[in-house]
């Protein structure tokens, strides 16, 4: 099976800021190139944090409000930090959470979920900054049409890993579903087929409708 990786689904087009890049001019550049965030690199463009818009707010919010209706938010130490500061590298998150080009989704998605961040910065063996990869660039697999993860499911894991134990089995997709049919010798190979269908990209969900020939009866059973 072919998992699709980081280096497939980046933006290669990285808006980027330095270390001294000042407030105004990282609320310009996410503004005209409409992004959220942008990684922070340093002189041989290896990401030290990454500032999004979230980071920039930290400034407003922390104001007073004119008018004297909305009290003064209480703010830790760190965060009242940001709101005072001034430049990239006083507005960051750090240290950059980063991945690789040849993470597969999975791998991708794990790490943002530990790490609770919506962005990863792709780097290279030198952590030198190569793209950038979204939530919404992982989720893209899933927009996969439905014939080709059904061929996938059908040449990759039916007929290239199992073989011929899995030649009566049927397979039909329906909007990233996928619905097993036929039959197979033993009952142990019905989950480990449905668990290598799921791992095929794009796949939303496994209906497994396998049934297994029962060696001691010879009879026919719902799997």
């Amino acid at each position: 099976m072919h998992h699709r990786t980081v280096d497939e689904l980046m933006t290669r087009n990285v808006v980027r800021v330095r270390r001294d890049t000042p407030f105004r001019e990282i609320v310009r550049l996410l503004t005209e190139s409409d992004v959220s965030a942008a990684p922070v690199v340093d002189d041989l463009d290896r990401p030290v944090g990454v500032v999004s818009e979230a980071d920039l707010l930290r400034k407003a919010s922390a104001r007073a409000d004119p008018s004297g209706l909305a009290p003064v938010p209480h703010l830790e130490a760190w965060e009242r930090a940001k709101s005072e500061g001034g430049r990239a590298e006083e507005l960051m998150s750090a240290p950059a959470v980063c991945a690789r080009p040849e993470w597969t989704v999975v791998e991708a998605a794990r790490l943002m979920a530990a790490h609770n961040v919506k962005r990863l910065p792709v780097v290279d063996e030198t952590d030198r900054l190569q793209g950038i990869v979204s939530r919404g660039d992982l989720l893209r697999i899933f927009l996969r049409r439905d014939d080709a993860i059904r061929d996938e499911i059908a040449r990759d894991v039916l007929r290239g890993t199992l073989g011929p134990v899995a030649w009566d089995v049927t397979v039909e997709v329906r909007e990233g579903h996928v619905s097993l049919g036929g039959s197979v010798e033993a009952e142990n190979l019905i989950p480990v087929i449905e668990r290598l269908c799921l791992s095929v990209d794009g796949v939303v969900s496994v209906a497994g409708h396998i049934t297994y020939r029962a060696e001691s009866s010879g009879g026919s059973t719902e799997g």
